[in-house]
């Protein structure tokens, strides 16, 4: 069962707390009837606290001090040891995509009404726990779409100019002009696998470019402009120049392209994944582009990250010059991450506040008629 987000008038006032000016709801405590000639004024003062973790942007903390919650906010993840230790009395819970809400960490949040993901992807969040504790779950589905097409074509181009190989050269003091290996992406094939609001958008910015576009997802997605289709994810993978893949991080799409895959793919071709970490097997990427199959790649997401910014990194792709390495980075612009924090906010602010359910992730959304519609997790998307 849902949270009893109460109303207005059961939520009481909002009072300043002595010396903080941080805004404290009044809650009646087991209220009841008063007896002939009490009156009675059982209430206690309790703060709404909230904890976003992982550096989101500031201004999701300045909308929830504005309204009245006392909000915590730090610079990275937690492990889940850490979190259990640290949510026991937090009633909003603001993540990225490093900190794992598992089961154990949602049965020691007694007071918490809802998590947002400041990001697109919730396999972070243990979903069926948090729907049996009536918890709400939010997220940004749209916001940061932009920031990762816009990296997707750098590196696409990029690759296909073998920029990454000719800067490393120079670095090392070798004037490499030479065009062997560069092409221009007009007139080459991209393979979009996952359609969905950020594989779409790319089609359509691909297609401006002069690329031919096929795209493969396991839900009916609209082709947009002259974007084909394809029957199957073999079936592209053989007919695309650059392969690039925007699915979600569901237990089916682990592995999902792995050494079969790669040698379905076309000589000569490039591999980008700005999706989830598990998607890609990146023991057998390798061994591809040892052997010159594939001429370069591109990684934005690993299976194993680390929780801050500055940390140490060690992968067996290091060191290549045809492969472009960055550090979970496709959504990280500060547009995208000011739109998230305006989004996210203000859906854990409405449920919170006005239980207002739209475009929760687990939470049937309530309408005006007292209609709800069934949550949009049973739904889910292959693309995203």
């Amino acid at each position: 069962m849902l949270h009893d987000v109460p109303s207005a008038r059961e939520r009481g006032p909002l009072a300043a707390a002595p010396g903080t000016g941080r805004a404290r709801h009044l809650w009646p405590v087991n209220p009841r009837q008063p007896q002939d000639g009490e009156l009675t004024s059982d209430v206690v003062t309790r703060t709404r606290r909230v904890l976003l973790l992982e550096d989101v942007h500031a201004d999701a903390a300045v909308h929830l001090r504005k309204a009245g919650f006392d909000v915590d906010h730090r610079t990275t993840a937690m492990s889940e040891d850490e979190l259990v230790e640290s949510v026991r009395d937090i009633e909003l819970l603001g993540i990225r995509s490093a900190t794992r809400v598992t089961r154990r960490v949602i049965s020691a949040a007694t007071h918490l009404k809802a998590i947002g993901a400041f990001c697109i992807g919730t396999n972070q969040i243990d979903i069926p726990a948090a729907n049996e504790r009536g918890i709400a779950v939010f997220n940004a589905p749209y916001s940061n779409t932009r920031s990762v097409v816009e990296l997707a074509i750098a590196e696409i181009i990029s690759l296909t100019r073998r920029l990454p190989e000719r800067n490393a050269a120079l670095h090392a003091g070798v004037w490499q002009k030479t065009a062997a290996g560069a092409n221009e992406v007009r007139g080459r094939c991209l393979g979009i696998i996952g359609y969905g609001s950020i594989g779409s958008q790319l089609s359509v910015i691909a297609e401006a470019l002069g690329m031919t576009v096929v795209f493969y997802d396991v839900a009916d997605r609209l082709p947009l402009g002259t974007a084909r289709r394809c029957a199957s994810m073999q079936e592209l993978l053989q007919l695309a120049d650059a392969v690039t893949l925007h699915v979600d991080g569901r237990v089916e799409n682990a592995g999902l392209i792995a050494d079969a895959e790669l040698a379905l793919m076309k000589p000569g071709s490039i591999l980008l994944n700005l999706s989830r970490g598990s998607v890609v097997d990146l023991a057998a990427l390798h061994r591809h582009l040892d052997t010159g199959h594939l001429a370069g790649a591109a990684i934005d997401v690993f299976p194993d990250e680390p929780k801050r910014s500055g940390a140490g990194f060690h992968h067996e792709l290091q060191g290549r010059s045809n492969v472009i390495l960055t550090p979970h980075i496709g959504g990280s612009t500060q547009e995208a991450q000011q739109n998230i924090a305006a989004v996210v906010a203000e859906k854990l602010r409405g449920y919170a506040v006005d239980a207002a359910t739209a475009s929760c992730v687990n939470v049937p959304v309530a309408v005006a008629a007292g209609v709800s519609t069934h949550p949009a997790a049973a739904r889910p998307n292959a693309g995203h």
